[in-house]
């Protein structure tokens, strides 16, 4: 059984800076021309298929390289080390499972339908405030602050710390970006400071007065006996706030990106917006995934279809790659195309699959269902900018035209 590093595979790095836009698009296309499951980065293999990537992504030999991370860092100490040593991606076990058990209710799919009306109320808001003839840049007037309000009323804090709740979730996220955590450690170690005392003051509110919100859902949680340790509880929250702004963001922008480069799908959806959100949002997932590389590192050597990995080894599964295998008409965007049951990569997928992976798809659903509601055509105004796909791949900018319909207009 040949070993992996001496197979001859093509290279990709995924790290690259210019892999943004058009680019990055016709560099995934000639990795995905490449026959074969398997590809070479600078930090281990990539894993380009939807078995294989589950298989890698939902084995108990592949966890999270988040403690490994902080190892080679030099993170020992601090509150850096409390976040990644806690955070509930890098537990196993027996551990991992009561915490998901304690989490899960309080943020399942009927549970986050409740927060559905605020986020109407939002949306609202932030649409009476573009500009009368409709050009806006997307993501500072509609993206970026909306996913912030949200997740300050499912946390039940002021939504005037909306935007204070956006930087911490921006600057905290970027430590599972290698090159950001060398060049940004100092400020990302800040925000987790200043985080977890904002926090601290938020849950002892709630503990004095419990209110329909994610914290006082999260004191009360209870199965069989077992509730949460005050460093779960204030970790725990930290996670959903990492894991629900800056991603809810950025696959808000790619998705509205898309219907505006898709005119005849935007027609698709309007008409019927309700009922043709989710499918909206899920091709966007499927055709953008703004994960579309998921880390693992091996705790223990593996065979797989043939192939040795010894154990240490870091593997990526794409995601954008996965959701492409296979098929013919996998590069199209289409709401109405039949993609059967296969599952999204985009959330992950195991037993560390997205804890917030039903509020950002009713957030997305919400702001897509809204928007169709009431904009006949929606025109990019200009070039979008875009990030890189090393960690969250999000958009910088995204200039719009929106017009709007005529009242009564389907």
């Amino acid at each position: 059984m040949p070993p992996a590093a001496e197979l001859q595979l093509p290279s990709f790095d995924h790290t690259d800076a210019s892999l943004r836009g058009e680019r990055y698009r016709q560099a995934m296309a000639e990795l995905r021309g490449h026959e074969g499951w398997l590809a070479a980065s600078p930090f281990g293999f990539i894993v380009l298929d939807r078995e294989a990537g589950e298989f890698f992504l939902r084995s108990r030999a592949a966890v999270f390289p988040g403690l490994t991370i902080a190892e080679l860092f030099g993170i020992t100490d601090g509150p850096l080390r409390e976040e990644i040593v806690r955070n509930i991606i890098n537990l196993g076990g027996e551990d991992h499972r009561r915490l998901r058990n304690l989490v899960n209710p309080a943020l399942s799919p009927r549970a986050v339908d409740r927060y559905r009306p605020a986020m109407r109320r939002f949306l609202e808001q932030l649409f009476d405030g573009l500009p009368a003839d409709g050009r806006c840049e997307f993501i500072a007037d509609f993206a970026k602050p909306y996913p912030s309000l949200v997740i300050a009323e499912v946390m039940g804090a002021p939504l005037c710390d909306a935007p204070r709740l956006h930087h911490f979730s921006n600057v905290i996220q970027r430590q599972f970006d290698p090159t950001s955590l060398m060049a940004e450690r100092e400020q990302i170690e800040q925000a987790v400071a200043e985080f977890y005392a904002y926090e601290d003051e938020l849950i002892a509110t709630r503990r004095r007065a419990p209110g329909e919100d994610l914290i006082s859902a999260l004191i009360g949680a209870e199965e069989a006996g077992d509730r949460l340790f005050d460093d779960e509880l204030r970790n725990l929250v930290l996670n959903i706030l990492v894991g629900g702004v800056d991603t809810s963001q950025s696959q808000l922008a790619h998705t509205v990106r898309l219907l505006a480069e898709h005119p005849d799908q935007w027609q698709v959806l309007r008409s019927d917006p309700r009922g043709l959100a989710g499918a909206a949002v899920e091709e966007a997932l499927r055709h953008e995934p703004i994960t579309p590389f998921t880390a693992r590192i091996l705790v223990e050597a593996v065979e797989y279809r043939g192939v040795s990995f010894p154990a240490g080894s870091i593997v990526l599964v794409s995601a954008w790659h996965a959701h492409r295998a296979g098929r013919d008409d996998a590069d199209e965007f289409d709401l109405t195309a039949d993609r059967g049951r296969d599952r999204l990569l985009t959330f992950g997928a195991g037993i560390h699959y997205c804890v917030g992976a039903n509020l950002a798809r009713a957030e997305m659903q919400e702001a897509v269902a809204f928007l169709a509601e009431r904009v006949s055509s929606l025109q990019l105004d200009g070039d979008p900018e875009f990030g890189t796909p090393s960690g969250i791949y999000g958009l910088e900018r995204l200039p719009v035209k929106l017009e709007l319909a005529s009242k009564g207009a389907p």
